[in-house]
């Protein structure tokens, strides 16, 4: 409460400061004009759909995003050996394994694109091995990648194909031990 003030005597400042009104609870907002609705505003870019991404269900698999360098095909070839390896598989040959990637990856990197990602997976015995191109719109394939790839032992099929993600590579391999031709 206030001091009774005396006439004739000089007013002090108080010694405790003044009381701040609380802050708002909400943001002010600008009072708005009558019978107007509130505008939308378009977003600054636009949405962009999200291509289709590929799903592996139900096996193992394993995944790796590379960059499109001249060594990249190395590289893919030693994760692939390595993990299949670990899955307990001896068969195909390393080499088989590595030629298999090697020509997938050359097939993608055609496409000119920055980046490219491996996909192993195995289902039946068998192993699956896609290369992917982030490319969209690629060039017609090379029949000749194709043709070594179904010229690999152990190969059970192979193909191509473009989507809307960029070109998919693809071979599919057997892991069973071939069995060795006897004469009759």
């Amino acid at each position: 409460m206030a001091e009774p003030m005396h006439a004739g005597e000089p007013r002090l400042p108080p010694t405790y400061p003044p009381k701040s009104p609380p802050p708002p609870k909400r943001p002010v907002e600008p009072q708005r004009p009558d019978n107007q609705a509130p505008t939308v505003t378009a977003p600054l870019l636009p949405a962009v759909p999200r291509p289709a991404r590929m799903s592996v269900r139900n096996r193992r698999s394993a995944n790796w995003p590379l960059a499109a360098d001249t060594w990249a095909a190395q590289k893919a070839a030693r994760h692939v050996t390595e993990t299949t390896r670990s899955w307990g598989y001896a068969y195909p040959q390393d080499e088989t394994l590595a030629a298999a990637v090697q020509l997938l990856v050359a097939a993608v990197l055609a496409d000119g694109g920055r980046r490219l990602s491996l996909h192993l997976a195995d289902q039946d015995d068998r192993l699956l091995i896609l290369a992917l191109s982030h490319r969209p719109d690629p060039d017609p394939p090379d029949d000749d990648a194709l043709n070594e790839l179904a010229a690999l032992t152990g190969t059970v099929s192979c193909g191509t194909d473009a989507a809307a993600d960029g070109r998919r590579a693809w071979v599919l391999l057997d892991t069973t031990t071939p069995r060795a031709r006897t004469r009759a």
